[in-house]
């Protein structure tokens, strides 16, 4: 592989006028320049980005750390980071944690050994024991849905007002007649799961007389949704609604709901929290939450690059309730409307 010294030896100059021809960043004459761009062209020289930047002062990397990376909700975070990332001339690295504290304190230690532009962090489990390794940090760092107090120079908080979200939800299916929910959750016991999961149950209890909970814990993936609808169908009174967490639980709902011999939403409406790509195409399309990922990731690498110093340290995004197919009205209600 061609080297500096080889391109300068082609091109008849020094590895100075090379370097400064390559990254423009000096006085070179135009004749000169068209040379060593040929040499460089002809040797298939290329040149190293990270070392060249180090020497510059620049950094050109931007760590992000996920809980879960095959839940696509964390992979949309990291295509929409990356996306933006790129353009504006940016790579991105990813650690996922599986959702462990531990884990999640080694890959922020990692992440920050590392030459990083700034760090994105969207892990529930963020603690205030795991955040203690981000004070002090002095690049720009950006905390996705979480409020765990950290004291930084630059950090940037983006939630998401999931109480807005769920009562959109609840609301919703309370208008269809649902009276008997099943609530279907995974880690939440920790951060903004442990919120959602709450706030879904107040919601519901506080929507009006009548109404009952069955509640579950599962893993984050649709064998945990699948194994939980057994769990929750076997409630008495059975849930005539199932509400998740999130999309990659709910998909599995749906097969446990088939496989458990009832359909959906004609026996049981299933509704969704997150709107990953997946959802639309779901047989029948899920009901679910939207959240707008691809504003978290322009808003992650603007506040990285500092863009806009006016913006808030705080931003709250509204989520919006995307009606599909999963949901209908509640059985009974429908057993006692007109022909």
């Amino acid at each position: 592989m061609a080297n500096l010294r080889d391109v300068a030896r082609k091109a008849g100059v020094s590895t100075a006028t090379v370097s400064r021809a390559l990254s423009d960043a000096g006085p070179v004459r135009p004749r000169t320049r068209a040379r060593v761009l040929r040499a460089a062209r002809e040797l298939k020289y290329r040149p190293n980005r990270h070392a060249r930047d180090l020497r510059g002062g620049r950094r050109r990397t931007v760590g992000l750390v996920v809980s879960n990376l095959e839940n696509p909700f964390f992979l949309d975070k990291f295509h929409y980071l990356e996306q933006e990332a790129v353009r504006q001339g940016y790579e991105v690295v990813v650690e996922s944690t599986g959702y462990d504290p531990h884990r999640l304190t080694e890959s922020l230690e990692g992440m920050l050994a590392r030459s990083l532009a700034g760090l994105v962090v969207s892990a529930s489990e963020l603690d205030a024991s795991a955040s203690e390794t981000l004070e002090g940090v002095e690049i720009p760092v950006v905390i996705f849905m979480s409020d765990v107090d950290i004291s930084l120079p630059a950090c940037t908080r983006i939630n998401v007002n999931d109480a807005t979200g769920v009562q959109t939800m609840v609301s919703y299916l309370r208008s269809l007649g649902h009276l008997r929910f099943g609530v279907l959750g995974h880690h939440t016991k920790i951060g903004n799961l442990k919120a959602r999961s709450a706030l879904i149950e107040r919601a519901l209890r506080a929507s009006g007389n009548g109404v009952s909970i069955a509640s579950a814990e599962v893993a984050d993936s649709p064998a945990g949704g699948r194994l939980g609808s057994r769990i929750l169908l076997a409630a008495e009174p059975r849930p005539t609604a199932i509400i998740c967490l999130n999309d990659h639980v709910a998909i599995g709902v749906l097969r446990g709901i088939r496989e458990h011999g009832l359909s959906v939403p004609e026996d049981v409406s299933v509704v969704g929290f997150d709107n990953i790509g997946l959802s639309e195409y779901t047989n029948p399309s899920l009901t679910t939450v939207h959240v707008p990922r691809d504003c978290l990731g322009r808003l992650a690498m603007e506040r990285i690059l500092d863009v806009g110093r006016a913006a808030p340290n705080e931003v709250l995004l509204d989520p919006q309730l995307l009606v599909r197919e999963s949901t209908g009205k509640a059985p009974a209600v429908r057993r006692s409307a007109p022909e």
